[in-house]
């Protein structure tokens, strides 16, 4: 059966964005499908842009702006279709998308969730083919800068990225969504995780394709958000063994990244990080033993899901050198070695 789309886009001050990105949506959706854009309080008219170029969307308007992972969970209460479709303001599809995006669910794939293929706004690179997890929590978009030609076949990925995220709402409904507190980042890690801890699998559909207007700059408030998000991630979906046994890495990370964010300019916003993850700490360990108590996979398994290597491009070159790589990678093993069948 042919499934219906719930595509959702959470807004914020993203008038120019929708100006592109919602006709490219509109021609994707057929009969039976549907367009929720939630606003996220904002002061450049962008509600009433979306009303005017989709006037049958559902627009949810927030008192405040509540964030990225808020706001998906408010917009997918009002979604109708089999499939939520989780859609960045500035991730236009490529035509051709509505039809590849739901062939996942037609083929019988079996995956739990997947994504598009996210190019960068040319279109003629990649900006995520699916997003590899290193073993301390860092995580980048994969395949980042490659040419479009280089983009993967249809297959299975470690996690989703958000900018163009397919679950069947069941799913979704299942999961409980977006962890809220997160507000923004790394929300799109832990749904993946939490998925994975079940034993799901997810994959990416390189038919469907969304340009990506990407920029990795450090705004305000950026680096906070992805440290305290790293860190939550890492207690809620770690299994136990695998956190111990990792916690000399992790130690020695956090340290590795306050010298960093120091040299960076960004030390302050690191320490607000470590110091609100640990106020969510009580929180975050009751929300870690409800994931947990659903796990359906060894933490061996998990842990192979786990990459040893920092091949994002926008990480410094020394932690990608020579020496670094064969220590990561041995401590991995070692890990692995361990952990056994646990």
């Amino acid at each position: 059966m042919r499934p219906s789309l719930s595509v959702l886009i959470v807004a914020w001050n993203s008038r120019e964005e929708l100006g592109r990105t919602l006709p490219a949506v509109l021609a994707e959706l057929r009969e039976g499908d549907q367009l929720i854009v939630v606003d996220n309080h904002s002061s450049d008219d962008s509600a009433e842009v979306a009303l005017a170029l989709a006037p049958a969307a559902r627009i949810v308007r927030m008192g405040r702006n509540v964030g990225f992972a808020a706001g998906v969970n408010a917009g997918a209460t009002e979604a109708s279709g089999d499939l939520l479709v989780i859609l960045n303001p500035d991730a236009a599809p490529l035509p051709g998308f509505g039809e590849a995006i739901r062939r996942p669910w037609l083929e019988g794939r079996g995956w739990a969730a997947w994504q598009a293929l996210v190019a960068e706004a040319g279109g003629t690179r990649i900006n995520s083919a699916g997003n590899p997890v290193h073993f301390t929590g860092i995580v980048w978009a994969g395949g980042h800068g490659r040419p479009i030609a280089e983009a993967p076949a249809a297959g299975e990925v470690v996690a989703l990225s958000g900018a163009c995220l397919a679950i069947p709402l069941a799913t979704w409904r299942q999961l409980g969504g977006f962890p809220e507190r997160f507000f923004l980042y790394h929300e799109d890690v832990d749904l993946s995780l939490r998925l994975r801890l079940r034993g799901d699998t997810l994959g990416i559909e390189p038919a469907a394709v969304v340009a990506h207007d990407y920029e990795f700059g450090a705004r305000e408030h950026k680096w906070r958000w992805l440290e305290r998000n790293r860190l939550a991630f890492l207690i809620r979906d770690y299994p136990a063994p695998l956190l111990i046994l990792l916690a000399p890495a992790l130690l020695a990370t956090e340290l590795a990244l306050l010298g960093v964010a120091s040299s960076g300019g960004w030390g302050r916003q690191k320490l607000a990080a470590n110091l609100e993850a640990l106020r969510w700490l009580p929180r975050l360990l009751a929300e870690r033993r409800r994931i947990q108590r659903g796990r359906a996979v060894s933490s061996a398994e998990f842990a192979s899901w786990l990459t040893a290597d920092l091949d994002s491009p926008f990480i410094a070159g020394a932690a990608r050198s020579l020496p670094v790589r064969i220590a990561l990678r041995a401590y991995l093993r070692a890990v692995r070695i361990l952990l056994g069948s646990r």
